[in-house]
């Protein structure tokens, strides 16, 4: 989970590309393989964590963000700011990672000429991944987890699998240090982020 976000850097513009291009008023301390939250004024892109492909003087490419759908991403219209994520700490021990919601939404349609109601699709239904996490008071990631909840901060989440790909989310926080017990098994602590933007996934 992130632990510390650098200040936001303003972007002024968001090319419409296969893979998206910032502008950022001037030079500043990012890397190729950083990691970055996006906030801008197109809704789908805002939220979204990403990888830094490439970074020179001011232009900013951000991996696998493809803004090409001039309908979704308006040209000219992307500004906002993005905010580098400077540390992470580890959640290790974790016994379960669920992932609930995202689905699609209908809405039910009967016109007057016809006898069978249809479904038109609208909106994708809110996101939550949950963390169970062995009971550990002393490990560092319950610091963190407990101030982004006390906080209700948004959070980037760094799922590593062991293929090497990575899924980043993004979301508030919610942790309950209590724990669970269930006899024959190890106490158990768990942690949510309800999602503001979609999942980004990198196979390497």
């Amino acid at each position: 989970m992130g632990a510390s976000l650098d200040s936001k850097i303003p972007v002024t513009a968001v090319s419409n590309a296969a893979e998206a291009v910032c502008t950022i008023a001037a030079s500043e301390d990012i890397a190729a393989g950083d990691y970055v939250i996006v906030d801008s004024a197109w809704l789908k892109l805002s939220g979204t964590v990403a990888r830094v492909k490439s970074y020179a003087g001011t232009s900013l490419t951000l991996e696998g963000v493809d803004t090409t759908d001039t309908q979704q991403f308006p040209a000219g219209s992307g500004g906002g700011s993005i905010q580098k994520v400077e540390s992470w700490v580890v959640i290790p021990q974790i016994t379960a990672f669920e992932s609930s919601g995202g689905e699609q939404n209908f809405a039910n349609v009967e016109f007057l000429d016809d006898d069978q109601q249809r479904q038109i699709p609208t909106s994708k239904s809110a996101q939550t991944v949950s963390i169970t996490i062995a009971d550990d008071p002393a490990a560092q990631h319950n610091a963190v987890l407990k101030k982004a909840d006390a906080s209700r901060a948004i959070r980037p989440l760094l799922l590593a699998l062991p293929n090497g790909s990575k899924i980043l989310y993004n979301g508030y926080v919610s942790f309950n240090p209590t724990p669970t017990l269930t006899k024959g098994n190890i106490m158990t602590v768990k942690a949510s982020v309800a999602l503001v933007a979609r999942p980004t996934r990198y196979e390497t």
